[in-house]
């Protein structure tokens, strides 16, 4: 019989890892779930070894339209289940209505699963990277519940509102973006076109020009030389920062360094304690144990420093300690939220009152991009205005210099 290696949480919320033996990963998972643990994987033992690392160059999250076929596949079988139709005949009529024909493969897949005795979250764990740990343990935690409708309704209203600020963020950058394009092409104009013609006025003068007019003069020659080196050193410092960001120690230290910059650790935090007030709300709404909710989510917080405080509040909640207590020793956490749990808490209404903080830190994680974002534009209309000022500069102090030789 196979041999499945699974990850999985107890009822207590304490993380396993092992071995079970099941004729497929579906019976596995429901071995799992019958022993009363919370199941997060299984994959077939030796698979894991025959995966090979790869140097991948891949594009930014918002540039996914996938996600938005996921968000709108999420709520329409929200929708279906709702209705009462059982998950497989609601899996096909979904196959039947869509239009996209990526998700149609995709739903295709997961009915066919499905139809084999697997579980909805092991059928979408099997499809790769289209579904996200979070997505993952949300349905998971759906069934464990019981509430698999109510579940795929919050979690498409989840990815809406991701859809949604990534939409903010996009629209609010556009202009500065265009405005940072037409920076940088108007100065290799003028460094592969226009800078070069004055050159040759220099070159039979026996008197040296100034040694910022010898250094644009200098890139100038080199941007007319080498500037296909541009795009390839654009392209290979995207690639090395993205592998390098693989190595977890790496990409910990990355994140730490983040929480350290002005602004940005500002808003990191937020999107952090909203992703942490949601997903824990609606787990503990559906029935999933704190210490297991907690446990669960470490595991979607995207910044590995915040992640490794979160995993450290099992311990003194183990104890029987509170979720605000453990909280207050906790760095990083803003002493709004803490409070707020606290009151949770205290009137027994903690899942609710999560679920506005999260609305609370959104509102505040839109108003933190909206004021970054309007700093942007000045910044970069005075940093590369001030680039474009210099080379100017310098070649009218040579010819400045140059007058006053023939006068």
């Amino acid at each position: 019989m196979p041999l499945f290696h699974y990850k999985a949480y107890s009822h207590s919320g304490e993380k396993l890892e092992g071995q079970i033996e099941a004729p497929t990963q579906a019976s596995a998972i429901e071995k799992l779930q019958s022993s009363g643990h919370l199941p997060v994987s299984a994959e077939p033992v030796g698979s894991r070894s025959r995966q090979k690392t790869r140097l991948t160059f891949t594009l930014p999250n918002w540039l996914n339209t996938q996600g938005e076929a996921i968000t709108s596949m999420t709520r329409e079988l929200a929708t279906l289940l709702r209705a009462g139709l059982p998950l497989d005949q609601a899996l096909h009529t979904l196959e039947k209505v869509s239009t996209n024909q990526s998700v149609k493969k995709l739903v295709n897949d997961i009915y066919s699963r499905v139809q084999g005795g697997a579980t909805l979250s092991s059928a979408m764990e099997s499809q790769g990277e289209n579904f996200s740990r979070l997505y993952l343990n949300m349905i998971r935690a759906g069934e464990a519940g019981g509430a698999l409708e109510t579940v795929l309704q919050r979690l498409s209203d989840y990815l809406e509102r991701g859809a949604e600020m990534r939409s903010t963020i996009i629209s609010a950058l556009i202009y500065p973006a265009i405005l940072f394009v037409i920076a940088i092409l108007s100065v290799i104009v003028l460094m592969i076109f226009v800078v070069p013609q004055f050159v040759p006025l220099f070159e039979d003068v026996g008197e040296t020009i100034p040694f910022t007019t010898q250094m644009v003069f200098g890139t100038a020659e080199l941007f007319r030389q080498f500037w296909w080196l541009c795009p390839i050193l654009i392209v290979g410092a995207v690639w090395l920062f993205q592998n390098q960001l693989k190595d977890p120690e790496k990409r910990f230290r990355w994140h730490q360094f983040l929480l350290r910059t002005p602004m940005i650790s500002e808003l990191i935090i937020k999107i952090e304690v909203s992703r942490f007030s949601r997903t824990l709300g609606t787990l503990l709404s559906n029935g999933v144990p704190l210490l297991t909710g907690v446990s669960i989510v470490s595991e979607v917080i995207n910044n590995l420093a915040i992640a490794s405080i979160i995993r450290d509040l099992t311990g003194n909640i183990e104890q029987g300690g509170r979720l605000a207590d453990a909280l207050t020793k906790a760095s990083y956490f803003p002493s709004l939220a803490v409070q707020l749990i606290h009151v949770g808490e205290e009137t027994g209404e903690l899942e609710s009152m999560l679920l506005k903080i999260a609305d609370i830190y959104d509102q505040e994680t839109n108003s933190s991009i909206k004021r970054i974002l309007t700093l942007i534009e000045p910044v970069l209309i005075l940093g590369l205005g001030g680039v474009i000022a210099v080379i100017i500069i310098s070649i009218l102090v040579a010819i400045l210099g140059l007058n006053e030789l023939v006068v």
